[in-house]
């Protein structure tokens, strides 16, 4: 490893087993300068809220969503072998899974100093991995660094009550010296890489609610089994369904880096998500700051995209959804994609190994392009029954109050970790490699 002058914590936390972390994770919500008024465990922290470093939130945001070097691919399908499987979206992995590989979501997060997002979903290999398989973590925080964008000064706009934010956590969330993080998903692209992805296995959609094929599928009976259908709720849900293990994966990572470094916090989902994303249509509340559409047949808002950050897959970001099919296409065949032969890889040799995909034909686009616009033309959004942007798991990370604990719980309530975090990180620093 690089030589590097870190706090002496970092040793020990490198040093932090799995077994441990799994074992002794709990959520800890009690933080240096929280109050809880009432209760049984009425208490007021004796502290002022103690935010974390700046090497500390890194750390903390690295294991929820860092790159870690290179996807290893999907290797065979039954249906169109010996081609390669195709289905990934990105060339690079991280350190939560996706769902085929399709990586549609980045990571936001705040804290008293500003809200920002790390985009590392289409980064190339932030490190190639060393013979015995280890990655050099400082240089993955190096590379990650220059993936984080500061998109305004001080904390998240979200006020801390009902219904903004759910009633058992308004002392707590997104408090001082907090911080807080958000994976955030764009549904759109995940519904439409299904949409490849059911097509590549002989599938095509069916509107189950208004009874009726997609107009014109009969097309493309010649590439495809028309009567060979998955329901559009069925495929939204279904969708749904994986960008949430995506996203609960991303925050469970962080739960367990905590443990490794001794401090508090948990994963949860008890915020308004609408106005975590900006979304909820009060101007005053910028949350992420995503643009979002109404319409009297939707029972929500809909978020749709976070212009020049991330954009969804979908309109007013594409004039229409073949556009935003052939963005798709791009992302996977073109440059730097997973199925582009000039695009290094884990293999010995990644061009023949790249080379030996599927390429979506211009039919294949076409097909995709057509259910899309089906979708969205019928519901006037795409997806149509769920939000185009979504997320639901955050992960808080502070500073304990061990003080609480000790006057509530029984030995054992938080980890050797958490009792010698102040000694090991914010003391004298050593040097490692």
């Amino acid at each position: 490893m690089t030589k590097v002058t870190v706090p002496a914590g970092f040793k020990t936390m490198l040093e932090f087993g799995l077994v441990e972390a799994l074992l002794g994770r709990r959520s800890r919500r009690f933080f240096m300068g929280a109050e809880i008024p009432d209760g049984v465990f009425a208490y007021k922290s004796r502290h002022k809220p103690d935010p974390l470093s700046e090497f500390e939130k890194l750390l903390v945001v690295t294991a929820c969503g860092t790159n870690t070097s290179w996807h290893n691919m999907i290797y065979r399908a039954e249906l169109y072998a010996p081609y390669l499987s195709n289905y990934a979206g990105a060339a690079g992995g991280r350190t939560f899974p996706s769902a085929a590989g399709f990586h549609t979501s980045m990571t936001f997060f705040t804290d008293d100093e500003g809200v920002y997002v790390l985009d590392c979903r289409d980064a190339p290999a932030f490190a190639e991995r060393d013979p015995d398989g280890s990655l050099d973590l400082n240089v993955i925080l190096e590379e990650l660094k220059k993936r984080i964008r500061k998109l305004y000064e001080g904390r998240l706009d979200l006020p801390h009550e009902v219904p903004y934010t759910e009633a058992h956590n308004t002392w707590v969330v997104n408090q001082p010296g907090t911080l807080l993080i958000t994976p955030v998903g764009d549904l759109s692209q995940h519904v439409l890489l299904n949409l490849c992805y059911m097509l590549q296995n002989g599938l095509v959609l069916t509107d189950d609610i208004n009874k009726r094929p997609i107009p014109g599928i009969e097309k493309f009976s010649t590439i495809v089994d028309i009567t060979n259908t998955w329901p559009i709720t069925f495929v939204e849900q279904w969708s749904l369904s994986e960008l949430t293990v995506e996203l609960g994966t991303s925050c469970y990572a962080g739960a367990l880096m905590l443990q490794a470094m001794g401090l508090g916090g948990w994963m949860f989902n008890g915020i308004d998500a609408f106005s975590v994303l900006g979304a909820n249509g009060d101007p005053k509340i910028r949350g992420f700051g995503f643009r979002f559409d109404t319409n009297e047949r939707w029972p929500y808002p809909n978020p749709t995209g976070l212009t020049g950050i991330m954009e969804g897959y979908c309109p007013p970001h594409y004039k229409n959804m073949r556009e935003a099919v052939d963005a798709l296409y791009n992302r996977k065949f073109g440059p730097g994609g997973p199925f582009h032969p000039d695009t290094p890889g884990p293999w010995k040799d990644s061009r023949k190994v790249r080379s030996a995909a599927q390429v979506h034909s211009e039919e294949f686009r076409q097909c995709v392009a057509l259910q899309a616009q089906y979708v969205y033309d019928t519901f006037g959004k795409f997806p149509g029954t769920v939000p185009s942007i979504f997320c639901i798991m955050h992960l808080q990370a502070h500073h304990l109050d061990l003080e609480f604990y000790d006057k509530f719980y029984k030995p054992g309530a938080y980890l050797w970790t958490h009792s010698s975090h102040m000694q090991l990180w914010h003391s004298p620093k050593i040097d490692v490699h």
